[in-house]
């Protein structure tokens, strides 16, 4: 009989601890990794086929398609947790998971972190800003007390079951009150025991130079085309001294055109005929939901 694709088996956290320990090790060396935003099921599915080293759960994209909401501390731990799950039972790539603010005090933190790793998140994003929370290239973000968050962080570290589950420590200081007060921050969460730190939204190349000459702990570089960081390429952000670079926007962005383009189609002409957007295979996105292992059962199971 085929085997079973691990959304029939069921929410099967076999392979979590190696995958960490995979990606950790990755993470180490002195060399970039890019990793895609996957936000719903099906671009987790099909970035998972395509031999990426990471995949990011995107909290914009993941709370805009999951509750059609945006970004804004609107969606609650029991519903991001829900999402880690989900990724992680039907993806073989080690996930990073963005954990907001961590929902709540210290004693959420604490939750938070064992509830992220329990559900199969290989890395989780805390980041300090206050509840509500603000997607990182918006206006108006307000950030919570420095050693308030380097307390979140030392939670992190110490509610984690395997050394190999990562911390990010995000600061959103940057865009209300500025690089020095980002990497004055960024300092103190690294001494917090941090394992990687995101300093969000600087808005020039010599900023990102700033950072990168700053820290020996890995950085993450938040790549969103039309955001207020330069989107730069691989090369650029490796000589920069990035370590990790997330691009949680453009799978989203992209999915976004198609849809306004082929229901376009449809409400203008009132059919797909004519329509100049690219299509994927009918029968190659069947295989992709697991159709094929559908088939197989039914003929395994067949009682004529």
């Amino acid at each position: 009989m085929s085997a079973q694709p691990s959304i029939v088996r069921g929410l099967s956290r076999v392979g979590s601890a190696d995958k960490r320990a995979q990606l950790a090790r990755r993470l180490r060396e002195k060399r970039l990794l890019s990793a895609p935003g996957v936000f719903e099921m099906v671009s987790a599915k099909i970035a998972d086929r395509m031999g990426f080293e990471a995949l990011y759960m995107t909290g914009y994209g993941t709370v805009a398609s999951y509750l059609g909401l945006p970004d804004a501390g609107l969606a609650s731990y029991s519903d991001m947790v829900n999402r880690v799950q989900q990724f992680a039972s039907i993806t073989a790539t080690p996930m990073i998971c963005d954990g907001d603010t961590g929902y709540g005090g210290l004693l959420n933190i604490m939750h938070t972190v064992r509830g992220y790793e329990a559900a199969g998140a290989c890395v989780i994003q805390l980041e300090d800003q206050e509840f509500p929370k603000k997607c990182g290239h918006m206006l108006g973000r307000r950030v919570i007390d420095a050693q308030a968050m380097a307390d979140k962080i030392r939670v992190a570290v110490e509610s984690r079951s395997d050394p190999n589950f990562l911390i990010i420590a995000r600061t959103d200081a940057r865009t209300t009150h500025g690089l020095d007060e980002a990497l004055r921050r960024a300092e103190i969460y690294a001494r917090a025991g941090a394992d990687l730190l995101f300093v969000e939204s600087p808005e020039s190349v010599e900023e990102m130079e700033r950072i990168g000459r700053a820290f020996d702990l890995p950085l993450v570089a938040n790549m969103v085309e039309g955001g207020r960081t330069p989107v730069l390429s691989r090369e650029d952000l490796q000589s920069l001294g990035y370590r990790l670079a997330i691009f949680p926007a453009a799978a989203f962005l992209a999915a976004g055109h198609a849809f306004e383009s082929v229901y376009g189609a449809i409400q203008k002409q009132g059919s797909t005929v004519g329509s100049d957007t690219p299509l994927y295979d009918f029968e190659k996105f069947s295989q992709l939901m697991g159709f094929d292992w559908v088939a197989q059962f039914d003929r395994d199971h067949s009682q004529s």
